[in-house]
């Protein structure tokens, strides 16, 4: 996969687009769109009390139809969005929160993502609480219908106390973030069942059997590439099994040591995240 992800890099060497800049910073609710044929991009704010030190907003992307664009992990192929806040006034951090993805399956394999749009809500801390942040976003990003094609947006938004025309829509991006719970409290253990050299990872989770569940599963860092782990067969009532290999690892790193995994369980429109340590 990571072999995958390097050709692809090649590939948007050649033929990468940029999105248009945004337009300067306003007190508004949202930025201007920069945007191209395929995808657009703005910064939305959300209502905000005053006196917080801590404002919500989100970072909107639009998508022409038949168009996708990635997760903070992106499967088999695909680039993960990158944000970057480094000519911002007034801001101490933003923290960028990621709605659960979709799972596509095509001809370039398993990819995790959104199609049509998405809102990845932001926690901002401002420097200053009595005065307004600006937010100036450079983002990096990948657009795929049949071929995957690289873009880079920009937008400025100034904002500070009060409501907002977006919150609504931020508020519903912001319940589809997965919760973050223990693997005790998700029911939740991976182990390695035999000891080859890609060894076979299997999982066991609380879950009935007529609901819809995906997983998906992350390594201690973005160098990590790990399989999408597939449905497997043999649980009890009240349990669900899944298996995968550990495939896709850095160089260097042992198959057979110990790290900390993320999952995300994906049932419907709810969604859990767990972390747990492979032994």
């Amino acid at each position: 996969m990571n072999v995958i992800r390097q050709s692809i890099c090649t590939l948007f060497a050649v033929c990468g687009v940029v999105v248009s800049l945004g337009a300067p910073a306003r007190a508004d609710d949202a930025s201007a769109w920069a945007e191209d044929s395929r995808s657009g991009i703005r910064l939305i704010a959300g209502a905000n009390k005053d006196g917080a030190t801590n404002l919500r907003a989100g970072i909107e992307i639009k998508l022409q139809p038949g168009w996708k664009t990635y997760w903070r992990y992106p499967g088999d192929s695909g680039v993960p969005p990158r944000f970057d806040f480094s000519g911002s006034d007034n801001l101490a951090r933003a923290k960028v929160l990621y709605p659960a993805p979709h799972h596509f399956i095509d001809e370039t394999g398993n990819s995790l993502g959104y199609k049509d749009g998405v809102i990845f809500p932001l926690q901002v801390t401002r420097k200053d609480p009595g005065k307004p942040v600006t937010l100036r976003l450079k983002l990096d990003y990948a657009v795929c219908e049949k071929l995957c094609i690289p873009a880079v947006g920009g937008a400025e938004l100034s904002f500070g106390a009060g409501g907002s025309a977006f919150d609504a829509a931020l508020t519903a991006a912001e319940a589809r973030v997965p919760k973050q719970v223990s693997a005790a409290e998700a029911g939740l253990s991976a182990r390695r069942v035999n000891d080859a050299r890609k060894p076979l990872v299997a999982v066991d989770l609380k879950a009935p059997a007529e609901k819809t569940i995906e997983l998906f599963v992350e390594g201690p860092n973005p160098e990590w590439a790990l399989p999408i782990p597939q449905p497997a067969q043999g649980a009890p009532a009240g349990r669900r099994h899944f298996g995968f290999e550990l495939d896709g690892l850095p160089p260097g790193v042992d198959p057979k040591g110990r790290f900390e995994l993320t999952f995300t369980v994906v049932e419907g429109g709810n969604a859990i995240e767990v972390k747990t340590h492979l032994d």
